[in-house]
C-alpha cells in the first residue's frame, strides 16, 4: 500500500506527528521496533495531564488512541533503510518489508552513550538520571551527585544545586578553571576531583559514590549528561543535514519541523538538542500538521 505519510519511531514524537494526518483521514503508517528512549524510567514527570504515571502506560493509550482512527496503521518492525522515489518515499524494515509514502517523519529518537562506571547501567532511570525538571522534585532536598561527562557538567551542576546540595564528581572527564572554581564555590558545590570506580544502592533508597582512593560519598540520586547517537541510519541515508551539539547530533529542522531534504519531517530527540516528552509531543504535532499541509499545498 502506499501511504500519505510514513512515521517511522512510535514514541511520544512519532505518534503525536501520526495523529495528525489521521485526523484528517490520511493514510498513516508508524514503524516502530518498540524501545524507546524511557523505557528505564519508572515513572513520567512534569508532561502535562500525565504526571507520575509510567512511560508505557501513556504510550499504551496513545496507541489505543491513534488506531482509533480508521486509516492509521502500526508496523511492529525496524526501519532499516530509506530512499527517495518518483513517487515520494520507500521504507524498507529488517524483515524485508517495503512501504512506500508521499511524506515522511523522522522520530526515530537517539540513543545514549553512558558513561563506563560499573553499576551505572542498572541505576539508569532509577537513580541515575538525566533531567531535572522530569526527576528532580523526587529526589530533591538531600545529597545529589553530578557526573561529569564533559565541560558541560559545569552547566548541569549549577542547575542540579537548585534541586539540593551537589557534589560535582569530575571523574576525569572535567577540570574547572578558576573563574568556574569561583562559581561552584559561590554555589556551594562541591568539586570531588578523583575517579569514581563505583555505583551501588545503599539499601536505603539512596547510591554509594566510590572512589579509587577508597573514599566513599553518600547521594540520594546521580545526575549525568550521557553523549548520545542517532538510534537509526534513515537521516543520514536520506542526506539531512545535522547540527553538532555538545552531546551528540540533531537533525536540521526549520520551525515547521522541515528536514534540509524536501518532504522529510523530523522531530522528538532525533531533532531538537533539548530533549523532553512535552517537547517531543509538540514536535510531533508540528511535524504531522506539516506534512499533511504540504500534500494539500504542495
Amino acid at each position: 500500500m502506499h501511504y500519505d505519510v510514513i512515521v517511522v519511531g512510535g514514541s511520544f514524537a512519532g505518534l503525536s506527528a501520526a495523529m495528525q494526518p489521521a485526523r484528517a483521514r490520511r493514510k498513516v503508517l508508524v514503524i516502530d521496533a518498540g524501545e524507546p528512549r524511557n523505557r528505564f524510567a519508572g515513572h513520567s514527570h512534569g508532561f502535562l495531564g500525565q504526571d507520575g504515571r509510567t512511560p508505557s502506560a501513556i504510550l499504551d493509550e496513545a496507541r489505543r488512541q491513534l488506531l482509533a482512527y480508521p486509516t492509521a496503521r502500526i508496523n511492529p518492525g525496524r526501519a532499516e533503510r530509506a530512499a527517495i522515489t518518483g513517487n515520494g518515499f520507500e521504507v524498507r524494515t529488517e524483515d524485508g518489508e517495503t512501504f512506500e509514502a508521499a511524506r515522511l517523519v523522522l522520530a526515530t529518537g537517539v540513543r545514549d552513550i553512558l558513561p563506563n562506571v560499573p553499576g551505572l547501567a542498572g541505576l539508569w532511570g532509577r537513580k541515575v538520571l538525566h533531567c531535572p525538571y522530569c526527576h528532580g522534585y523526587e529526589v530533591a532536598g538531600g545529597p545529589l551527585g553530578v557526573l561529569a561527562t564533559g565541560p558541560m557538567s559545569m552547566h548541569q551542576a549549577e542547575l542540579i544545586s537548585d534541586w539540593g546540595a551537589v557534589t560535582l564528581f569530575a571523574n576525569g572527564q572535567f577540570e574547572p578553571d578558576v573563574d568556574q572554581r569561583r562559581t561552584l564555590e559561590n554555589r556551594n558545590i562541591l568539586f570531588e576531583p578523583s575517579k569514581v570506580i563505583k555505583l551501588q544502592e545503599n539499601g536505603a533508597g539512596g547510591l554509594i559514590v566510590r572512589l579509587d582512593d577508597g573514599r566513599s560519598a553518600g547521594v540520594r540520586a546521580v545526575f549525568t549528561a550521557p553523549h548520545n547517537m542517532m538510534a537509526s541510519p534513515l537521516a543520514e541515508q536520506l542526506g539531512c543535514a545535522f547540527n553538532e551539539g555538545p552531546l551528540g547530533r540533531a537533525i536540521v529542522v526549520d520551525d515547521k519541523q522541515q528536514t534540509s531534504v524536501p518532504g522529510v519531517f523530523a522531530a522528538g530527540d532525533a531533532a531538537r538538542l533539548m530533549h523532553n516528552i512535552a517537547f517531543a509531543v509538540s514536535g510531533g504535532a508540528m511535524a504531522g500538521v506539516a506534512a499533511h499541509q504540504s500534500l494539500v499545498f504542495g
